[in-house]
This record gives C-alpha cells, structure tokens and sequence, in this order.
C-alpha cells in the first residue's frame, strides 16, 4: 500500500477491500464505510482529479451518467422515497479524501434532515448583484 494514494485509490486497486455496487473502464461505486444512511454510496472515477474543476467534462459526464442510473437503484434497495446526490468540492466544502466523489444518499419522509439548504444562511442579493455574479460566471467558463 502506497502512502501517496488516497483511500480510494487503494479502494480502487483492491488493496481496501469495499462492498463495490459498480465498476466499469472509468468510474467506481460503493458502500460508505460510515454511511448516513442505510445504502449510502460513494461514486468516484478511478483517476484520482482532486477536484471536480480538474476533471475532463467527458470523463465527468461518464461518471454523472453512471450516478444517474445507480441513484434509482439505491433508493430501490433500500426502499428510501428519494435520495440526495451532493459532492463537496475541496476541503473548504467539506471534502475530506481529496478525490472527487459523489454521495447518493437515501432519504426517507421521516428522516427529518432537510432540503441541502438547510447547510446555509442565505444570500439576500439584489438583481444587480445576481446579474454581476451571473456575467462572472459565464465569463470564467
């Protein structure tokens, strides 16, 4: 086991044994090791991209294709009414392996967790703002 991989890189290699849910040329599933939720799935590509910014938009659309198809198949085995798919994006978001990964996390009417922005106050932006913020980003694409 190399100290330079990450945990999922050694997940990927077979040196961290994992209950893997799909596999193919470029992506990876599984169990969380510390699930929120019964069910609680990581989708990673095997490439270990820090950031989803690093990833090449084939590689990630391989990989939110294969998000999109297990998400209905684990809410499915669970019996969970929907499912939350979130990612953080670098350590300031909470990403604690830096490698990109998705969580598809079942969630059930009783659950009482919540919409995602529970995570946030909220901005109270005003139009002009809204639209400088939206001309930066469309032009830092």
């Amino acid at each position: 086991m190399s100290d330079d991989k990450t945990i999922f890189e050694q997940i990927v290699d077979g040196e961290i044994p994992s209950f893997t849910v799909y596999e193919d040329e470029t992506t990876y599933a599984f169990l969380d090791a510390n699930p929120l939720a019964p069910g609680h799935t990581l989708v990673i590509p095997k490439h270990p991209y820090e950031r989803l910014n690093d990833m090449p938009a084939d590689e990630a659309g391989d990989v939110f294709g294969v998000i999109s198809e297990l998400a209905p198949a684990v809410e499915a085995a669970v019996g969970a009414d929907a499912s939350t798919v979130a990612v953080n994006n670098g350590e300031e978001a909470g990403q604690e392996v830096p490698h990109v990964h998705w969580h598809i996390i079942p969630r059930f009417a009783d659950d009482s967790v919540g919409p995602i922005h529970r995570l946030f106050d909220g901005a109270d932006l005003d139009d002009d703002e809204m639209e400088e913020i939206a001309a930066e980003i469309r032009a830092n694409r």
